[in-house]
């Protein structure tokens, strides 16, 4: 059985593709995930973020390497890592990388066309005319 995880968030960065000695795409890139709250007592609203580290490989890593770009919204499945460590000052530090396994945009298709990509008409894009 396997273990997975679902994330929405946005590209911290622009995704980074490499190659491995093998020839296998790798593209690598950060999402912030973001939770919002009230807080019970003082009724203030409050926010966390979460940056998730994501790795893709093969055709999936090409092909979000290819469309994604920093503040690019997506929705990311895949499985977690963990993993912690003390820094050489003696601060822990932790982080989590998630092994995409699908990753859909989320951002509009004109968002996520290819730099120097032709722009549809905007009646192909749903604009209102007034």
């Amino acid at each position: 059985m396997y273990q997975y995880t679902i994330i929405v968030g946005n590209l911290g960065r622009d995704p980074e593709l490499r190659y491995t000695g093998r020839g296998d795409a790798v593209c690598s890139f950060t999402v912030a995930v973001n939770r919002r709250w009230t807080d019970p007592q003082t009724s203030e609203l409050k926010e966390k973020t979460t940056w998730f580290r994501v790795s893709a490989w093969g055709r999936l890593a090409e092909t979000a390497a290819q469309y994604l770009r920093k503040g690019s919204k997506v929705l990311v499945t895949g499985s977690v890592d963990a993993s912690a460590w003390i820094t050489q000052e003696g601060e822990p530090r932790a982080t989590l990388e998630l092994r995409a396994w699908t990753i859909r945009f989320l951002d509009s298709r004109r968002d996520v066309e290819p730099e120097g990509a032709p722009e549809p008409p905007p009646e192909e894009l749903g604009d209102i005319p007034f």
